[in-house]
């Protein structure tokens, strides 16, 4: 079965990203699915953290568009989450700015998107999420206590990722997914390798862009739930 998003809106050209992110960084995007088996890459190593004890999740009220009901974390699929241009966000109309605000994150100013977070958070009952950013302990560091996130396993890279080389999260995301599991991805920046890799899952699996000056939005959202259902009712569209 292979499941493919195209993403409508078109990039806005974008400005090299020189600003600094904490611990590292990201690369460019589009949408993508899947089909056979994975390639192996090698070359570097991967980690995968899991939240240590049952206190390190935060008490968080049921979202609005959260179903009932609590299926084991294994029966959901993956939902892979960047946070450079998914939550953190850059790169907008700053007479048009989004809801959220500046934080600074290791002395480095960040604006968080609390729609974005919102809308992360209605997700929770469909998903089991999994930082895959080059922000790595600091999501739990940071992001709990400012947006209301919950703490979460998160991926470990041993190189930087940044704008150009998101396929170096492949081997992290690996390492953490069995082959048969489906699982969704949302970053702001894809490249092909990172498509050729959707496309060689067994598993379905979804590649959902971003636009870093808007983030997680109701559409991504909307799109990310109806695949999830789809998983459980093939005759959702």
């Amino acid at each position: 079965m292979i499941t493919s998003v195209q993403a409508k809106d078109k990039r806005a050209a974008r400005e090299e990203d020189s600003r600094q992110k904490p611990g590292a960084g990201h690369a460019p995007g589009r949408i993508a699915k899947n089909a056979h088996a994975p390639r192996a890459r090698g070359g570097h190593r991967a980690f995968a953290h899991h939240p240590s004890t049952p206190h390190e999740q935060p008490d968080i009220a049921p979202h609005p568009r959260a179903r009932g009901g609590n299926p084991d974390l294994e029966d959901r699929p993956l939902l892979l989450v960047d946070i450079d241009g998914v939550i953190s966000l850059f790169s907008f109309d700053p007479g048009a700015r989004p809801g959220g605000t500046f934080h600074s994150i290791d002395g480095i100013p960040h604006f968080l998107s609390s729609s974005a977070a919102e809308h992360l958070l209605g997700l929770v009952s469909d998903f089991e999420l999994v930082w895959a950013s080059g922000w790595e302990e600091k999501a739990n560091e940071y992001l709990p206590h400012l947006l209301g996130l919950p703490t979460l396993p998160y991926l470990s890279f041993d190189r930087a990722v940044g704008r150009t080389n998101a396929h170096w999260k492949l081997d992290a995301i690996d390492a953490y997914a069995s082959t048969n599991r489906p699982l969704a991805w949302i970053d702001d920046a894809f490249n092909d390798a990172c498509h050729d890799w959707a496309e060689a899952r067994v598993a379905p699996t979804l590649l959902v862009q971003t636009l870093p000056a808007s983030g997680l939005t109701e559409r991504e959202a909307e799109t990310l739930e109806r695949w999830a259902n789809s998983l459980q009712d093939p005759t959702i569209p």
